[in-house]
């Protein structure tokens, strides 16, 4: 590595933005787009080149007609291109940035990702404080076109290995995410109209997701995103309560015999603890205590089921216990010895190969990283850690699979490095990959165009926006969205 520095963004739990508490996990982001570039830090040209550069290298193996990426590449130019404090961006230059940008979206033909990418793009808006008006005018009206994709996402469509047991989990992640984009620009009326309330539509999906895993991990993130742009007596106090149907449902997980797939094997007791964590960060973003207790003892399941978790899965899950119980206000009543917790915790990095596999091992570090952001233990970090971290994905060639999922680990390595202000690790020569740098190396053995790798490299697509949108200013504040949110859960145990 070339530096022996770390950077904290945040001093621990007590400083976190809401945007970090409500959407908190690497998964949401890598993976579903949302929540990009949290933890804004002061401009940095070296950053900026470095990000220019990875999207160049990829456009030299992937051509145009992989949209995505082109899209990707368009709206990272354009942020880089705002950020600049030497640099003065008209509206009219950002209108006309625009155009290649909106052109190219609609020309994406997966459903799902043509949503997602005018999402980012809208979230990019609100982040860049850029006039609302350049999505919506009298020429234009994107957020009515953003609503009317929803319609055009089909069941069962995500081709990994749970393929036909999704039912409608893709439009579930698509709702929240559409739910959020609007929020960030203050569109959130468009989703009830005298026609339609696409919210209450969102909320019926759930019956449509039949894995309890499926359901109560994309459930989650849709209740909270109802919450976040005040519209939670939907979910709670209309003909039904959704979120106690929602426990009952993961309650029956057993009865219902539907486990989720992995790439590799998992514990029954992870695809448990995984829903029932994010339904208690659900539930403190709510504001409902109630449901902690609806008919156990959630809290105490939470605790047994994480006991129950090995190491390795216990490294995913930890940073959701963690903020789920930070957002409670239950944290030091459920973790009294909280620092022996968190040290013992991120310092399972020892006892973890992370090029063993692309999923369980390749991602572990990742969590083990962000936990000690979150939780102001960047101490906990150490050289050796990063170095391990860095050299890994030269291990993951053992089979096809390996191969064509190396960017998903690769995503969530940077998006990690870069947050702790180390990500130069990963752009410079690294006697593991015979001189050339990780990300070289990455990009280098990527399939033509990108088609093995799929989905998994909008993955790395939305790191790097993510590091550009970062980039925006340590001095930026939340967008109102998530500025005027209120923990009261929180707010009542003080």
């Amino acid at each position: 590595m070339t530096s022996n520095s770390i950077f904290s963004p945040v001093t621990g739990l007590h400083n976190l933005s809401n945007e970090s508490r409500i959407i908190t996990t690497p998964w949401s982001r890598m993976v579903r787009g949302i929540g990009l570039g949290q933890y804004p830090v002061v401009y940095d040209p070296a950053v900026a080149a470095r990000i220019s550069y990875a999207f160049s290298l990829l456009a030299e193996k992937v051509t145009a007609s992989n949209v995505y990426t082109q899209f990707s590449r368009l709206l990272t130019e354009l942020i880089l291109s705002v950020v600049n404090p030497t640099c003065c961006v008209a509206d009219t230059a950002v209108e006309t940035a625009l155009v290649p940008i909106l052109r190219t979206i609609r020309t994406e033909t997966n459903p799902y990702w043509r949503l997602m990418a005018s999402c980012i793009l809208i979230d990019a808006v609100a982040k860049l404080d850029l006039d609302r008006s350049l999505l919506s005018n009298d020429q234009l009206d994107f957020p009515s076109e953003l609503v009317a994709m929803l319609n055009e996402i089909q069941p069962n469509q995500i081709k990994d290995e749970n393929i036909g047991r999704h039912g409608d989990y893709e439009k579930l992640s698509a709702y929240t995410a559409v739910f959020i984009a609007l929020g960030q620009i203050g569109a959130q009326k468009q989703l009830i109209t005298s026609e339609r309330n696409y919210i209450q539509e969102a909320l019926d999906t759930l019956d449509r997701v039949p894995a309890p895993f499926f359901r109560g991990r994309g459930g989650s993130m849709l209740f909270s995103a109802i919450a976040l742009i005040g519209r939670d007596t939907l979910i709670f106090d209309g003909k039904r309560d959704y979120m106690r149907e929602m426990l009952e449902h993961l309650d029956r997980a057993d009865e219902l015999n539907i486990p989720p797939a992995f790439p590799q094997p998992m514990s029954p007791t992870f695809s448990k603890i995984y829903p029932l964590l994010t339904m208690l960060n659900a539930i403190a973003i709510s504001g409902r205590a109630e449901y902690l207790t609806y008919r156990k003892d959630r809290l105490a399941e939470a605790k047994k089921l994480l006991a129950a978790t090995g190491r390795l899965e216990r490294t995913h899950m930890g940073l959701y216990y963690i903020m789920a119980l930070h957002n409670l206000g239950r944290l030091h009543e459920q973790l009294p010895n909280f620092d022996e917790f968190v040290t013992n915790f991120v310092n399972q990095w020892q006892q973890i190969d992370p090029g063993k596999d692309f999923f369980l091992h390749g991602i572990a570090y990742s969590y083990l990283i962000e936990t000690a952001v979150v939780t102001g233990r960047t101490d906990l970090i150490t050289e050796e850690m990063l170095v391990r971290h860095a050299d890994a994905f030269a291990d993951m060639i053992r089979d096809d699979t390996e191969r064509a999922n190396r960017p998903y680990p690769f995503a969530y390595a940077l998006n990690m490095h870069g947050e702790i202000g180390r990500a130069d690790g990963l752009f410079v020569s690294r006697a593991r990959y015979l001189g050339q740098s990780a990300l070289e190396w990455i990009v280098d053995n990527l399939s033509k165009n990108g088609v093995a790798e799929g989905s998994r490299l909008y993955m790395l697509d939305h790191a790097l926006i993510s590091y550009a949108l970062r980039l925006r200013g340590s001095q930026s504040t939340e967008t109102e969205l998530f500025r005027h949110f209120r923990f009261r859960l929180e707010e009542r145990k003080a």
